[in-house]
């Protein structure tokens, strides 16, 4: 098995590897159980660490701000435009961290609470952890626009506690593509699309909303409850990134004097 992972790894990504790796030593861990064989080979088969991974949140100190702008002014161009849906959309991923599956995922009944202290359950994240996410005044408002606008454009009310919360023009629940396409769509009709890290698209929302988090001070443990992380050292990848002690130390280094002193600043 050694020889063969050897040959395996030899033109793979480390993530291809340690995917392969979990799915042999599954296989064994059956055959063990079933008395097939009479141990696991894949102890002694060595499985790849990846690496850090880095956030990659939307470049640009204020392009989730003008994101929201242009979103709201309907600069998304569509065959069935609806600006409140849409701005509803972008909102809840930028400013509640959810997934793009559990956003999909939302249920009308899953907005709860009342006027001023209205509240997401995000259902199904990953490790099926359900959590609660607290929601502002401000998305607040912005999603009983949608709403509204859903009621009126559909002519459906009450609407159904069970239906999806974000459906398309016909009134269906959105899917994973109609999501991805509206959401790029979005930031080419504001501008932003080169302030988006390649392979991000819908997560770089959640990322940036992990992000600012950071910047605004929250600890590592208040990130991980909001982003339905199941271990801490998925947050603290956020935090260390945009750490304002880091920052401070760094400012500390009296060389920083001189070089004031040089450039005036």
């Amino acid at each position: 098995m050694r020889r063969a992972f050897a040959g395996f790894s030899a033109s793979r990504a480390k993530s291809s590897i340690s995917r392969a790796w979990s799915v042999w030593n599954s296989f064994f861990a059956f055959c063990v159980s079933e008395g097939v064989v009479a141990g696991n080979p894949m102890s002694g088969v060595v499985r790849p660490r990846p690496g850090d991974r880095l956030p990659k949140p939307l470049r640009g100190e204020d392009t989730a701000e003008r994101l929201l702008v242009a979103v709201a002014s309907g600069a998304r161009r569509s065959r069935f435009p609806w600006p409140q849906r849409d701005l509803a959309v972008v909102a809840v991923l930028l400013l509640t961290g959810v997934r793009s599956s559990e956003l999909l995922a939302l249920r009308v009944c899953d907005v709860v609470g009342a006027d001023g202290e209205l509240r997401l359950m995000v259902r199904g994240g990953k490790g099926d952890r359900d959590r609660v996410v607290p929601v502002e005044r401000p998305l607040e408002l912005v999603v009983e626009s949608y709403v509204a606008s859903r009621r009126d454009r559909l002519g459906v009310w009450p609407l159904p506690v069970e239906s999806a919360l974000f459906v398309d023009h016909r009134g269906s629940g959105l899917t994973r593509n109609q999501l991805q396409y509206l959401v790029r769509q979005c930031y080419r009709g504001a501008g932003v699309s080169d302030a988006v890290e390649r392979g991000a698209l819908v997560h770089a929302l959640r990322h940036t909303f992990a992000t600012r988090l950071g910047q605004a001070g929250a600890s590592a443990v208040e990130v991980m409850e909001l982003l339905g992380h199941r271990s801490l050292a998925a947050s603290q990848g956020y935090i260390r990134v945009t750490g304002r002690e880091l920052r401070e130390a760094v400012g500390s280094n009296p060389v920083y004097g001189s070089v004031r002193r040089i450039v005036g600043g």
